[in-house]
């Protein structure tokens, strides 16, 4: 973690250096000294990571050494930046700036960050030494090999579970190895499950061999083959200088003597495994199988891309576990059956969970001491003196992410628990703070997704919420899972509340308060220059009120401060908020009538999200953003008035995302200079601005990145009827998701959307479209989703020639519409259908799924709300 510290000193210097050589002037000599032994740092630490020596307490000890220093450096470098600034500002031209004092200080912080150079290159040189070759210790005979798990005996809610994948293991070809993948997050019940399924007596009419082979993080290809011959093979001490390609054809040639074989893979990590194993099979005509247990889901479709996906138990399973482990054979005490289920909801449904919560209760029988057990079930989570904790288990996948997802994984700890956190905002926030590093040919954005989708597959963050092109829209820690970031964050300095301890200078930049506790923090006058990002999250929507005075202390308190986010509050500006020249991340929530002109100076701004109560109907943005070369994100809630570049010539705008705008911002000189965007929302009166000759939307085709396009328009005339220009295509010919809202075109303008190659995501919001006919004559060729809401249509005639590949179909609030053509039914692509207050179309929608069915293609049929069904089966 100690070169994630460095890391970002290393970028804040070269930034500061190259992008302020102005400003710094005569320190720039100091500062490439200070970046050189800081750079020299970072290539010890990435060394000290490779080598895998970075766990001794001597390095611990070094690390929170290297924590101080870099942070104490960071300190000195942003503070001469705002003074430098501050000195360059014509207010402030009559005030002297002492160079030479800056100077020093960061020449000895060179000094000191050398110092430390020269121990880590001691310690590497002490610890190359005593790198040792791992020895591979065989089970001994008899014994069945594997990792943590549950006894035998708690097994709960897993037979539904257990038939299904036996189900799988019997069946499916017999010509080719099949493998079925069980994957979950940690302490889900996968081991669990696997040996129920290993120990199922029908299996052993099925198969003629069943192996049990723990893996684990470890296990190379050779141990792994070793373990499999020794089922086979009493003795294998003449088979341990063998190479892999020998054992594989030694463990072949005795599957080959037998009938069907099982081998079970417990705990798989690397998706290699899968490959060395299939080597076993060579000739394989008896429907041999493979089943394996894996954390991460993107191993799991390596070997199937279908895999078993574990559920998590239900309350009342919970419950049930948490019985048999608290009291075996007996009963619990009705007196203690409401306190038990509402302390099994809190589990969380992970069996792992309530194993260690029954063992604090078992052996009490008072009321007041399960009480105590509910209000702190957290804590026992962690509870690192027993051999069950749980993070124990969550620590494995953790130690088994590169250094940058550790970092990412940790920082969703800032937000509260149980909260959705929205994928967007996790993303722009770990980009502001720097912890994810540049690499060739993709976007910060792009390597951020990757990195949450790796977390993602790695069951370390729940999906709760996706969006209709398949994205992730908002992700959630499980309880374990938010318990060991807090306290894994609290170990590494990572970030901190307020109200679990006092302030420490030399490890605290980051403070997430709830919004109850702020009054009380604000009471105590804090100042912590220290800080670089301040969090203050709700899942209420109404923004709390503070006084000015309470505000204004915010930003007093925290002058180096890069990261804000507080939308739970009702915001205001002030002097001292004007000064914070490091801000990268600004989210904040306010009476706001218009952007101010000092927004201009925020030259490190990254991301701005703004959200007004104002009943004005736009946000006139009077800063010149067009100055702030960092800046990527523009959010507001309502529509933004943007101001036109004061010069056409120049470095064009970093901005990608601009939600939402007026028309009557796209201007061409202003969508020019904002010719990077990929994301656009116009909100506002359309008709000028479609109706255009010449400017109005004719000006989008100055956008050649632009990937997802919102046209809302602002209903005046009900009876006004817009037309989409004809040329529309060849406008917006890069968009791949288009949502359309009030913008009452015909039905039979929509052909103008099927010439778009590249449109994959279609919405139809709030009469995008009037008119009760629709029979597209064109075909959308690259279309996956379409979404139809709140129309009038009453009559849709489409086939798989007008939608080849669509995937999903969601129609919301169709009340009129009569059917759902059948010839849909002919899309091969075609997986999911979703009905919202549809109800004339329900029965039509059945015939296309069971029309798919016949000709043995799934659709997933949801229908809302769900008593339609059962009218339709009557």
């Amino acid at each position: 973690m100690a070169d994630a510290v460095v890391n970002f000193l290393v970028e804040n210097l070269l930034q500061l250096i190259n992008e302020n050589a102005k400003l710094i002037g005569s320190a720039k000599g100091e500062l490439d000294n200070l970046l050189k032994v800081a750079q020299q740092l970072k290539g010890f630490l990435d060394d000290a990571a490779k080598l895998g020596y970075t766990n001794s307490e001597q390095w611990k000890v070094l690390v929170i050494e290297i924590h101080k220093t870099v942070h104490r450096a960071e300190d000195a470098i942003d503070k001469f930046l705002v003074q430098a600034k501050l000195h360059q500002d014509k207010n402030t031209m009559g005030r002297i700036f002492d160079w030479p004092r800056n100077l020093i200080k960061v020449r000895n912080l060179a000094a000191e960050i050398k110092g430390i150079n020269d121990q880590v290159k001691e310690h590497r040189s002490n610890n190359q030494a005593l790198q040792a070759i791992p020895v591979l210790e065989l089970p001994k005979k008899g014994e069945v090999t594997q990792g943590p798990s549950l006894e035998n005996e708690a097994v709960v809610g897993f037979d539904k579970e257990a038939n299904t994948v036996i189900q799988r293991l019997v069946e499916g070809p017999m010509d080719s190895v099949d493998i079925i993948p069980v994957v979950g997050m940690p302490g889900l019940g996968k081991t669990t499950l696997a040996r129920k399924i290993y120990n199922d007596s029908k299996l052993t009419y099925e198969f003629y061999s069943i192996v049990w082979v723990y893996v684990g993080q470890k296990c190379k290809a050779k141990d792994i083959y070793l373990r499999i011959l020794k089922f086979f093979k009493k003795n294998i001490e003449d088979h341990l200088n063998d190479d892999v390609d020998t054992l594989a054809k030694a463990i072949g040639g005795y599957i080959k003597k037998g009938g069907r074989c099982l081998i079970v893979l417990d705990d798989v990590w690397e998706d290699e495994v899968i490959d060395h194993v299939r080597k076993v099979f060579a000739e394989n005509k008896k429907g041999h199988r493979i089943m394996m247990t894996t954390r991460d889901l993107r191993v799991a479709k390596f070997a199937n891309e279908e895999p078993h996906e574990l559920k998590f138990l239900e309350t009342e399973e919970s419950f049930e576990l948490l019985v048999m482990r608290v009291f075996g054979k007996g009963s619990c005490p009705n007196e203690l059956v409401v306190i038990g289920k509402k302390i099994a909801k809190k589990c969380g449904g992970v069996p792992l969970v309530v194993v260690v919560i029954a063992g604090a209760l078992r052996g009490r029988l008072d009321k007041k001491e399960w009480e105590r057990v509910d209000k702190n079930v957290v804590q026992y989570l962690g509870d690192d003196t027993k051999d069950s904790c749980c993070l124990k288990f969550v620590k494995m996948s953790y130690d088994h992410l590169p250094q940058e997802a550790q970092m990412c994984f940790l920082y969703c700890g800032v937000f509260p628990r149980g909260f959705d956190i929205p994928c967007w905002k996790l993303i722009r926030l770990w980009i502001a703070e720097g912890l994810i590093k540049p690499q060739p040919e993709s976007t910060l954005e792009e390597i951020a997704e990757d990195c949450l989708t790796d977390l993602l597959n790695r069951n370390l963050v729940i999906i709760m919420q996706k969006r209709s092109d398949g994205q992730i829209k908002t992700c959630r820690l499980h309880d374990m899972l938010y318990q060991f970031c807090k306290t894994e964050a609290s170990n590494r300095c990572l970030f901190q509340e307020p109200d679990q301890s006092t302030l420490d200078p030399d490890t605290c930049r980051r403070l997430c308060i709830q919004p109850s506790n702020l009054s009380g923090f604000l009471s105590t006058t804090p100042f912590a220059e220290h800080v670089r990002s301040f969090y203050c999250f709700s899942s209420k929507q109404k923004p709390i009120d503070l006084s000015s005075n309470e505000i204004k202390l915010i930003h007093k308190a925290f002058p180096l401060m890069r990261v804000l986010d507080v939308e739970s509050l009702k915001f205001s500006f002030s002097k001292d908020f004007n000064q914070l020249y490091h801000l990268r991340y600004i989210a904040i929530s306010g009476d706001f009538k218009a952007l101010p002109l000092t927004f201009g100076k925020f030259w490190n701004l990254q991301t701005l999200i703004l959200n007004t109560s104002t009943l004005e109907p736009t946000l006139e943005v009077k800063a010149e953003i067009w100055n702030l070369l960092q800046l990527r994100h523009l959010h507001t809630n309502i529509p933004a008035k943007l101001p036109s570049p004061t010069t056409t010539t120049g470095k064009p705008s970093c901005l990608q995302t601009l939600s939402m705008v007026a028309p009557e911002s796209c201007e061409k000189d202003v969508l020019a200079k904002a010719c990077n965007v990929r994301k656009l929302s116009i909100r506002g009166q359309m008709a000028a601005f479609l109706g255009a000759y010449k400017g109005g939307i004719n000006n989008l085709e100055e956008l050649q990145c632009l990937e997802h396009l919102k046209l809302l328009n602002d209903v005046l005339f009900i009876n006004k009827t817009l037309h989409l220009p004809p040329a529309f295509s060849n406008l917006v010919s890069t968009v791949k998701k288009l949502t359309l809202t009030n913008t009452r075109f015909a039905w039979s303008e929509a052909d103008k959307l099927g010439t778009l190659e590249f449109l994959e995501v279609l919405k139809f919001k709030e009469n995008a479209f009037t008119g009760h006919l629709w029979k597209p004559k064109s075909g959308f060729s690259a279309l996956q989703v379409l979404w139809i809401e709140r129309s009038e249509l009453e009559s849709w005639e489409a086939s798989v020639i007008n939608f080849p590949v669509l995937r999903q179909l969601v129609l919301i609030s169709c009340d009129e519409l009569d059917d759902v053509p059948l010839e849909l039914a002919d899309i091969p692509s075609l997986q999911e259908m979703r009905l919202d207050n549809t109800s004339k179309a329900v029965k039509s929608a059945k015939n296309v799924r069971d029309s798919k069915t016949s000709k043995s293609m799934k659709l997933k049929l949801s229908i809302f709300p769900p008593e339609n069904e059962s009218k339709v089966a009557q």
